[in-house]
């Protein structure tokens, strides 16, 4: 079996890898696509606090059903499928109350076991989800990321009578500009590359140009009230900080971005009640993936259009490219049997 696996920080190298097996409860996938997110490129530039090497990497994957482990049954085999990566152990609290994308112990494919750069990766079958036949194998990929903007927006309580300003126009904030604008709401996004902005706007959100200033021009646009609901993805905690002053009073903030462990965030304290805000946060997705598929299939989502493919043996190549210049491509999705 081919795969892609990261030995170390800044190290990854294609290798002959055994065919994995099927346990029982788990389903053995083909991999037709797998996409690369910024989670990958932290494994490989070392970022990610959470991966032990070598692995396999890759959460964001379609595929085929190849086999089952014993015992266990789903979808025929050969049914195209896409895999949520987010294993909860369905025993903690979080995954009592139905929320296994925060389980205390959690395990996601492609950081805590073998991922989607390889012909093949397994999961469990609770973790299938079939794919429309309208939908290519490529499309089909951006479904996890596009579950993040589900999620994010069902957080957020979106919907057509909205307002929604997105900070952040990366991969995330990208598929939360699309779902929103398919619930109906107005989007508005920002940016500090000018770049990303002009492909936010590509895709129907109106660009706010980001830095200084950009408290000025959210009140210019919105009569001095603010935004009714912010959505940041930049993992930046100044940005993070400015949610604040740029909702509302009684609006909603969406956390989806990440910051390093141990970093903190300062909120202006009178702000929580004087506008009575409500502050969420958001992880990755539970549940999403049909509501994901179906706008893939609609044909709502364009994300895909402006997305690069390659083979998977040129993943080394593609991987030190984005180390590089992390904008020198909108999204990569490797096809195993290109």
């Amino acid at each position: 079996m081919r795969a892609a696996i990261f030995d170390a920080p800044l190290s990854i190298r294609m290798a002959e890898a055994p065919k994995p097996q099927a346990q029982a409860g788990e389903v053995l996938v083909r991999v037709k696509a797998a996409g690369l997110c910024a989670g990958d490129l932290y494994i490989y530039t070392g970022k990610n606090p959470y991966v032990t090497y070598p692995r396999i990497g890759c959460h964001e994957i379609a595929g085929v059903v190849e086999a089952y482990g014993p015992g266990t049954t789903g979808p025929e085999i050969g049914t195209r499928v896409v895999v949520d990566p987010f294993i909860g152990c369905g025993h903690c609290y979080p995954c009592r109350i139905g929320k296994r994308n925060c389980c205390a112990n959690l395990t996601i494919v492609g950081v805590h076991r073998e991922g989607g750069f390889a012909d093949f990766v397994t999961a469990p079958a609770q973790n299938l989800n079939v794919v429309p036949d309208t939908l290519a194998d490529f499309e089909a990929a951006f479904a996890e990321p596009v579950a993040i903007g589900v999620q994010g927006c069902r957080r957020g309580m979106v919907t057509a009578e909205d307002t929604v300003l997105v900070l952040g126009a990366g991969p995330i904030g990208l598929a939360i500009v699309e779902v929103a604008r398919a619930l109906g709401a107005k989007v508005y996004a920002t940016d500090l590359s000018a770049e990303r902005l002009s492909t936010a706007a590509d895709l129907g959100a109106v660009p706010v140009a980001g830095g200084a200033g950009l408290l000025e021009r959210v009140h210019e646009i919105t009569s001095g009230e603010g935004m009714p609901v912010v959505m940041e993805a930049t993992g930046a905690a100044p940005a993070m900080e400015e949610t604040i002053d740029l909702v509302a009073a009684g609006g909603r903030v969406v956390i989806l971005g990440l910051v390093k462990k141990g970093q903190g965030i300062t909120f202006p304290g009178l702000d929580f009640t004087r506008k009575e805000v409500t502050i969420l946060g958001s992880r990755a997705s539970v549940d999403c993936f049909p509501e994901a598929l179906a706008l893939l299939a609609s044909g709502e989502i364009h994300y895909p259009k402006i997305a690069s493919s390659f083979a998977l043996g040129e993943a080394p190549g593609v991987f030190q490219k984005l180390a590089e210049n992390p904008m020198a491509l909108h999204k990569a999705v490797f096809l195993p049997e290109t």
